[in-house]
């Protein structure tokens, strides 16, 4: 076949088989009379090697190792690609994230456009005073996905600080922290918690309460303490547990006080599963003190006859903490 027909069955330009005579890739195996290119069907099923291998990304170099090396062994080329191909997946996929960012600011020129990736750059600066910065700027000029996600990663107590506050400003963001409640990674669940901590709104109020039954103690105790300080019953379990593990009990203790407040039932209800844990055969000597002390912030009946009785309790330390206790209640 002449070079026109094996480019009009190959797909290949004629321009491009005369190149890749050039590198040695393709050789045709005669000439006519006239000295015309002449290609046989195994040069031809040479061609469609070389355009599979360029498919697949290999450079022209690679495919003349590929296909004349008989040593030559794919697997580690095949790495490289695959390599290659994730950088250049992961490259596109950050400047489609950008662009979105960008969009979502609804830009009116291209001035616009310039602050915002200005801003983009800064978030993504390693230093952190310049993130800093960028976080404080108006939150109608940072994209709230894009303070959400920095928040998420920032490991600066500063910064995050900063972008925790842009956040609270913002209105939005929820959607990004509500992936990293169930990140794979701890520090990034608790920074979640602790921006959504920081939101008002019943969409951030919302995961909260979900974060509650969060396998990750930390995150249920961070959404444990803003629920029950905003007056939320359904913090109070998880409160309990963490003034049995010890774990930011004295903040989970005052939570508890602040639920019982002036609702008696409420009050009573606190108390009775204070004490149904101290008589718990489970609780431990410290947890059992810890609690007897919780029971100091619960006003009502219950909480007074609760520490009446633990008052001859076989634990002399919680024994001694009731009497203590019921001594500043007036009741003792």
């Amino acid at each position: 076949m002449l070079i026109g027909e094996v480019a009009r069955r190959s797909g290949v330009s004629a321009r491009m088989l005369r190149h890749y005579e050039s590198l040695g890739l393709v050789r045709p195996s005669g000439r006519t009379g006239s000295g015309y290119r002449e290609y046989s069907g195994e040069d031809v099923r040479r061609i469609f090697h070389i355009e599979s291998l360029r498919a697949m990304g290999l450079s022209l170099r690679e495919i003349g190792r590929a296909l004349d090396d008989p040593g030559f062994t794919p697997a580690d080329l095949v790495d490289d690609l695959i390599r290659r191909t994730r950088e250049r997946i992961a490259a596109e996929t950050e400047l489609l994230i950008r662009l979105d960012r960008v969009h979502a600011t609804d830009p009116a020129g291209w001035e616009d456009v310039l602050q915002v990736l200005a801003l983009l750059r800064a978030l993504g600066s390693t230093s952190a005073g310049t993130r800093q910065r960028a976080a404080l700027a108006s939150v109608d000029e940072v994209p709230v996905e894009a303070l959400a996600r920095a928040a998420l990663g920032e490991g600066d107590p500063y910064v995050a600080g900063a972008l925790r506050w842009a956040l609270s400003r913002s209105g939005g963001g929820a959607a990004p922290l509500a992936e990293g409640l169930g990140s794979p990674v701890a520090a990034v669940r608790e920074r979640a918690v602790r921006a959504l901590a920081e939101m008002p709104g019943r969409e951030a109020a919302t995961l909260l309460r979900e974060a509650l039954v969060s396998p990750d103690a930390v995150v249920r105790g961070r959404a444990a303490l803003t629920l029950g300080a905003r007056g939320e019953a359904a913090a109070v379990p998880v409160l309990v547990d963490m003034i049995v593990a010890g774990s930011n009990d004295t903040d989970a203790a005052d939570a508890l006080s602040v639920l019982a407040g002036d609702d008696a039932a409420a009050a009573d209800r606190i108390a009775s599963l204070l004490v149904g844990r101290i008589g718990d055969g489970t609780t431990g000597q410290p947890a059992r003190g810890r609690l007897t002390q919780a029971l100091a912030g619960i006003p009502g009946a219950t909480a007074s006859r609760a520490l009446a009785d633990l008052v001859g309790d076989a634990d002399r330390a919680v024994a001694l903490t009731a009497a203590y206790l019921l001594r500043l209640r007036g009741d003792g």
